[in-house]
């Protein structure tokens, strides 16, 4: 897959290490001008950028969106288009997450931490996670 990432410019070389092909600086750039023809859209901003993901899709394309589940509205938007819309949620899976554990192990996935944080600085995590600023995970430990 060739992928097109969004970010803001100082996050450029993490995005592109995390495997990105490109990267388009959102603080500088509109994406919907920068890109056409994407076949998969991953949505994880939702509202007004998963409206605006329309006009990038290729015809028949696909938005796939971990903001929201389901969306009748918006759904119909992009049938209405001849493109498909998914909302994605995740479950509690102990199965599945030992696997991702035995992927981290095998060195096959990389998870970035961004910071560690004591269960008593809980304050300072939600903090730090409510600026919007993250490059990674928070980790509390207990």
């Amino acid at each position: 897959a060739h992928v097109v990432a969004t970010a803001s410019g100082s996050k450029r070389e993490f995005v592109e290490g995390c495997g990105a092909d490109e990267v388009i600086d959102y603080t500088a750039v509109d994406f919907t001008e920068a890109v056409r023809d994407i076949d998969v859209v991953l949505d994880t901003i939702g509202g007004v950028t998963a409206e605006r993901s329309l006009d990038v899709l290729r015809p028949g394309g696909h938005l796939v969106t971990a903001v929201v589940e389901e969306d009748a509205q918006l759904a119909a938007k992009y049938e209405a288009a001849g493109m498909r819309f998914s909302g994605i949620a995740v479950d509690p899976d102990p199965v599945a997450l030992r696997g991702l554990v035995e992927l981290v192990e095998q060195g096959r996935l990389r998870v970035h931490v961004q910071e560690t944080f004591p269960f008593e600085r809980v304050a300072d995590a939600h903090r730090l996670l409510d600026s919007g600023h993250l490059q990674g995970k928070l980790v509390l430990t207990v």
